[in-house]
């Protein structure tokens, strides 16, 4: 039986990828332990699959003058050092890191000890965590064909993203029950995260009576964003968070709007819905969200629209609402552009990637 440590933490992003792909590493029969921040947000998650979690010590990595960035150097330090000593007690054939500031020391520490190293980047762009870690990876999987210009050609691999299997069983009528739509009137879902979007909410509303002609809209607004005033609006429903019935919402949608975060985004490219992307802003975020959106609208993906254009004037609602009409006209070219994308399979594509690098023949014979 071969033997694998998934690593990653910090944020769900760098934690629900590990979760997607174990259930195919337990089909393989691979023995899986986790190891992450000690008392971190991957604890919580990861205890209730089952997998062996082994907490270590971590320090932050910034790139801005901190104080901290001293201290922290301590911490980092000593989740090496734990890192080594689990790296000798569970003897893994492979390591699979997800990033994320505390999977830094764990990749040092199975390169020292000799267990080959598998990455993963997300975004376009790489992040600190993974930028360090990629020197001692033997691979390092990719979601945008343009992160791999900045790779060594012998060690990058276009996967895409491995998303929640649960999120490709959705079914439509459960979706349309749900809401209280009909099946005879297109239906646009809006997400903008588990916190929704101030910006989108708010176009979205000032729109609805234009954006109702045409669809049955299910508005996933975030916490607190909830408009009493709209309730009982005929063919309009918000929430302030969906999980459950995630995968019926989404299985409904003819159209999504939705931010730009990498999740998001390869969750609805299985899918294969058409999108219209509103990325954070720069003011907002570090940008990347705008990276991500303008590759998806380069791959035929769906379109992208900004929240102010560069001389700095706000969207305005006759280009939203332009933008949302052209992609549901144009919505089989979308979807026949993301059938077409070798980035779709993520989970097996990183599957069969670890396999490989673990030496285990049969990944090929399991898919996504």
């Amino acid at each position: 039986m071969k033997k694998i440590i998934l690593t990653g933490g910090g944020t769900a992003g760098h934690i629900t990828p590990n979760l997607a792909i174990l259930p195919l590493l337990r089909t393989a029969g691979f023995d899986v332990s986790y190891i992450g921040l000690k008392n971190g947000m991957e604890e919580g998650l990861i205890r209730p699959t089952g997998v062996p979690f082994y907490g270590i010590k971590g320090g932050k990595l910034r790139r801005y003058a901190d104080f901290k960035n001293f201290t922290d150097l301590f911490r980092i330090g000593a989740g090496f050092t734990e890192a080594i000593s689990l790296m000798h007690r569970i003897k893994p054939d492979v390591l699979f890191s997800k990033g994320g500031f505390v999977s830094s020391p764990v990749v040092w520490a199975a390169k020292l000890c000799g267990v080959p190293v598998v990455t993963h980047e997300s975004d376009s762009t790489i992040g600190l965590a993974n930028r360090i870690s990629v020197p001692f990876a033997k691979k390092v999987c990719y979601t945008f064909p343009e992160t791999g210009t900045a790779l060594p050609s012998e060690k990058g691999v276009l996967t895409g993203l491995p998303i929640r299997e649960e999120l490709l069983h959705g079914q439509k009528e459960k979706g349309l029950q749900f809401c209280g739509f009909s099946s005879d009137k297109p239906v646009l879902v809006i997400t903008g995260g588990s916190q929704g979007a101030a910006f989108i909410n708010a176009m979205v509303r000032r729109c609805l009576p234009d954006l109702l002609k045409t669809f049955q809209i299910c508005h996933l607004c975030g916490k607190g964003n909830l408009d009493t005033k709209l309730e009982g609006t005929p063919g309009y429903r918000q929430f302030a968070y969906i999980s459950e019935e995630l995968p019926d919402i989404f299985a409904m949608a003819d159209l999504v709007i939705t931010r730009g975060g990498s999740t998001s985004l390869f969750e609805l490219l299985a899918l294969q819905k058409p999108m219209v992307i509103i990325p954070y802003s720069r003011k907002a975020s570090r940008g990347d969200q705008i990276v991500n959106g303008r590759s998806f609208k380069k791959q035929g993906f769906g379109e992208l629209l900004m929240e102010t254009d560069e001389s700095g004037m706000d969207m305005m609602p006759a280009a939203f609402l332009r933008t949302v009409q052209r992609v549901y006209d144009h919505r089989e070219q979308y979807v026949e552009q993301m059938r077409s994308s070798p980035a779709r399979g993520g989970a097996s594509n990183v599957f069969n990637v670890i396999c490989e690098v673990a030496g285990v023949s049969e990944a090929a014979g399991i898919s996504e």
